[in-house]
């Protein structure tokens, strides 16, 4: 029996030893880390929400982003748009901006933001510099100066949180001309993401491409209001998007968007939104997918078709149509009841004469209250 237990005792002792040497010196380095898969909790909730509201403000940029509450506003058109971003932004009850983006100096892209400012107030406004010489970006100045915590000039590779989307900016101030000084900035939101690029050409899309940033989005907000400077093959194989959207006014003098990007979009795939043929456009997302939602449809012929060159909607031939029904005709005249509204106020008016209205214009009853219009009480 002992020699037994002493038997028992030496193969104890062996096997420790044994797993001691195995075992890593406490002194020694830890290896490198594996990379971590992406976190759960960066992925949005069920609560959350997300999207973006491309305003069509004609031959100018707009865009509201709104996510968990949170917003954000891209642009706001020209001067005469300021009535238009003031609506937007109250019907969205989005009196609290986290960030105004003036994408560059031009007045298509910061001449409606006095409208913006006029009813909420930003955290922080971005611009690329912060003097230039014009009217209008002087009262933008002391507009966002008053309300948007002055003019601050970002730099590449800056991040900002809005809801729990984040926002990267990919570049800025790539050229002289003022159109390449805009700033590029990327919205990642889930799994997907949204690439604007102000009036970027050529030469600041190569800029990108020499910086190495990812650039590969679902969505491209396209350059400069679909011009030929802009919009470049290398630059598209890089983004390489679902959806390209196109900021471009109805029989616009330039011709935009050019046939050349329509070309290269088409090329890639890409479906293509335009402001001049779809009117207002939503594009929201779950954190995976997109979904869009637009003002008006148009055909695929249309949507390639070079601006100035084509100002209707697709509209069914009338022989296609069945005979309505006596409550969808009653249901359409309602439809198209004209109303009128000022370029300033919040009422619609069955009398352009009512309450003395400076410059009114006519539009339908649908679309005044689109735009937060309620009826007058005097003439309604």
């Amino acid at each position: 029996m002992k020699k037994a237990k002493l038997k028992l005792g030496l193969l104890a002792l062996c096997l420790a030893l044994l797993m001691a040497g195995c075992a890593a010196p406490a002194s020694a380095a830890p290896g490198p880390a594996a990379s971590p898969a992406r976190d759960t909790a960066d992925m949005p909730g069920e609560e959350s929400s997300f999207s973006v509201h491309f305003i069509d403000v004609g031959q100018a940029d707009a865009a509201l982003v709104e996510c968990d509450g949170h917003f954000m506003l891209v642009d706001g058109g020209n001067r005469g748009d300021s009535d238009v971003i003031y609506t937007v932004l109250k019907k969205a009850g989005a009196d609290k901006l986290d960030m105004v983006v003036a994408s560059h100096a031009h007045e298509d892209h910061i001449g409606g933001l006095p409208g913006a400012f006029s009813y909420a107030t930003a955290e922080l406004t971005l611009c690329p510099v912060t003097d230039y010489d014009s009217d209008i970006f002087r009262t933008f100045k002391e507009y966002a100066e008053e309300k948007g915590g002055g003019l601050t000039v970002p730099e590449a590779g800056d991040m900002y949180d809005l809801g729990s989307a984040e926002v990267e900016i990919l570049g800025l101030n790539a050229g002289e001309d003022t159109n390449n000084t805009s700033i590029v900035l990327m919205i990642r939101y889930g799994e997907t993401s949204f690439l604007f690029t102000g009036d970027a050409e050529r030469e600041a899309e190569q800029a990108l491409l020499d910086s190495g940033a990812e650039l590969k989005a679902d969505v491209l907000k396209v350059g400069h209001h679909g011009s030929d400077t802009s919009t470049s093959y290398p630059f598209l194989r890089e983004v390489m998007p679902e959806y390209a959207v196109i900021s471009v006014g109805e029989g616009n003098s330039y011709e935009h968007p050019e046939e050349g990007p329509l070309s290269r979009l088409r090329d890639a795939g890409c479906k293509i939104l335009r402001s001049d043929l779809n009117g207002d456009i939503i594009i929201s997302s779950d954190g995976k997918k997109l979904s869009i939602t637009t003002d008006k449809t148009a055909t695929e012929e249309q949507l390639l078709t070079p601006g100035g060159k084509t100002q209707s909607i697709a509209k069914p031939a009338a022989a296609e149509s069945p005979r309505p029904s006596p409550e969808e005709t009653e249901q359409s005249q309602t439809q198209e009841t004209m109303v009128w509204i000022p370029k300033s106020g919040s009422k619609y008016h069955s009398d352009p004469e009512c309450s003395n209205m400076k410059d009114p214009s006519q539009v339908s009853l649908s679309q005044a209250e689109s735009l937060g219009y309620t009826p007058c009480k005097k003439c309604w």
